[in-house]
């Protein structure tokens, strides 16, 4: 049996960014069904106590990151310009997103803010920058903006966040697989091993 992926992701992530520029191609190889899941990764670290990003609490952490982040961009080929800003504020990036996740060109405009913020060194929070990446992805940048920011499109985003903090999502990119939690860009392969192997579900079973 083939379950579905559901895939967490949040704009201002380093390791999402790897991820969000490939699983879709890697879900289409394997028919996976794959759904899109964006999440503000701030109240989360918010309730560890966190203000800021681990990668720049922890400064030898931040430098091996950026250091993986090269080594990774060059074996997937994928272009890698750090930010003058990290991590950059994706709220509204985010909430754009929540309004048009169900449009099926949310996947290319998704990674056009990926793309915008770790291989152009754009601000991914500048409505004027998010409104080009609409126009060139074939949205109406104006409304798409305009519904970001009502209440409704507020209370989207803080939807997805009440949705993970359900699921035991404590950082990104995640993988939902049939209840089971992967966790890291490097996990993708085996989400996506479990999303099409019946192996988890007889652990599961021998589990209970």
């Amino acid at each position: 049996m083939t379950h579905g992926v559901a895939f967490w992701f949040e704009f201002a992530s380093t390791y999402s960014y790897l991820s969000a520029m490939r699983i879709q191609a890697l879900c289409a190889e394997r028919n996976v069904p794959l759904t899109w899941q964006p999440l503000p990764l701030g109240p989360i670290f918010a309730a560890y106590g966190w203000r800021d990003s681990p990668f720049n609490l922890f400064p030898a952490k931040g430098a091996n990151m950026w250091r993986d982040m090269e080594r990774e961009c060059a074996r997937l080929d994928l272009p890698l310009q750090r930010p003058d800003v990290f991590p950059q504020n994706s709220m509204l990036a985010a909430r754009t997103i929540c309004g048009v996740i169900d449009d099926p060109r949310a996947p290319d405009l998704i990674r056009a803010i990926y793309s915008a913020n770790f291989a152009q060194n754009r601000n991914i929070s500048d409505p004027a920058v998010l409104g080009d990446l609409l126009t060139a992805t074939g949205f109406d940048a104006a409304s798409a903006l305009a519904a970001a920011q009502t209440p409704e499109g507020k209370a989207r985003l803080r939807a997805q966040s009440d949705t993970a903090a359900a699921l035991g999502i404590y950082g990104a990119p995640s993988f939902v697989v049939d209840g089971e939690l992967f966790w890291g860009n490097d996990r993708l392969e085996r989400a996506l091993d479990w999303a099409t192997s019946d192996t988890g579900g007889g652990h599961r079973a021998a589990e209970r």
